[in-house]
């Protein structure tokens, strides 16, 4: 993998495990000062449900920590690749069903890791 594609997945993993903690450790708390679109009241009774969503994005993570571990250069950039597919179609699932930030938080970095493998044929 090259160190662009290095730098872009580690840059996503690492705002995956950011998610991770704000949607299950502090969504009543900080949470309330990201996700300004929703209720007030609402942030106790999502509670169980936002933590849902921070183990999905914790596992998107792990995912990527795992490509830039991997010896054999063609399984990194392949496992790379299946999680940036994986963030991409969440990003644009968010976008579509909750916020269109999503699509940039989520799936414009995803997208430039994809291109990144893509402009680097290795």
């Amino acid at each position: 993998m090259n160190l662009l594609s290095q730098l872009i997945v580690g840059f996503i993993a690492i705002l995956h495990i950011y998610i991770l903690w704000l949607e299950m450790f502090v969504w009543t708390t900080h949470g309330r000062k990201v996700f300004k679109t929703i209720p007030e009241d609402q942030f106790e009774k999502t509670k169980v449900m936002a933590a849902n969503q921070g183990l999905y994005n914790g596992f998107l993570a792990a995912g990527l920590i795992w490509s830039l571990f991997i010896t054999d250069a063609i399984w990194s950039k392949n496992i790379a690749i299946f999680f940036l597919s994986c963030v991409l179609v969440a990003g644009i699932y968010g976008a579509m069903t909750a916020s269109k930030r999503i699509f940039f938080v989520q799936a414009v970095p995803a997208i430039l890791g994809l291109l990144s493998f893509m402009l680097h044929l290795n």
